[in-house]
């Protein structure tokens, strides 16, 4: 099983449906399975999702011939289920339009952008995974077809030279702490 995960607005989805489709791959899509097993709940305009069973569906689910996608990876599959795990990450200052274009609440858009200028969800994949079977590409400034090449030879070989990605220096270089984290 491969694994495509990041915050929302990385590129998990587009360059999912391009690796799918040149590797001869099933897409999982996390959130769609989610929706279809009637594990979500809206709460203040957010949906929250049953974790812990959607864990038990998305292991009968995967097969090695399949890419999982979503943000929730790192908390739905067995480990042992991994065979190598990509974390897009994304710079905080161009998530923000993306965001803005989503129309995001301000709550769910600095959730988002919090976890990713902290590195959450690469640093819950290298907990859940291990660091070996855990990579990190910066989108923000290579096309999709350059991210898609990337991930597909992390796909095929287990390896590049990861991307060193810290957020949290460039806000504080910036003096942005207050911008990402009002409260």
């Amino acid at each position: 099983m491969n694994i495509i995960t990041g915050n929302p607005g990385t590129g998990k989805h587009t360059i999912a449906k391009l690796i799918s489709e040149k590797l001869n791959l099933e897409i999982i899509d996390i959130n769609k399975v989610a929706i279809e097993h009637g594990l979500t709940k809206k709460n203040n305009g957010v949906l929250d999702v049953d974790v812990n069973k959607l864990k038990k569906i998305i292991d009968k689910e995967t097969s090695e011939n399949s890419i999982l996608v979503g943000h929730l990876a790192p908390y739905v599959i067995s480990p042992k289920n991994v065979k190598v795990s990509v974390v897009l990450r994304k710079s905080p200052y161009k998530l923000q339009s993306i965001y803005k274009k989503r129309k995001y609440t301000i709550k769910k858009s600095l959730e988002n952008l919090g976890s990713e200028i902290l590195g959450i969800t690469y640093y819950d994949t290298v907990r859940e995974f291990g660091k070996k079977k855990t990579f990190q590409i910066d989108t923000s400034d290579i096309s999709v077809s350059a991210t898609a090449k990337k991930v597909e030879s992390i796909f095929k070989r287990g390896m590049i030279k990861d991307d060193k990605i810290d957020w949290l220096q460039l806000v504080l270089k910036k003096g942005d702490m207050q911008k990402f984290f009002p409260y």
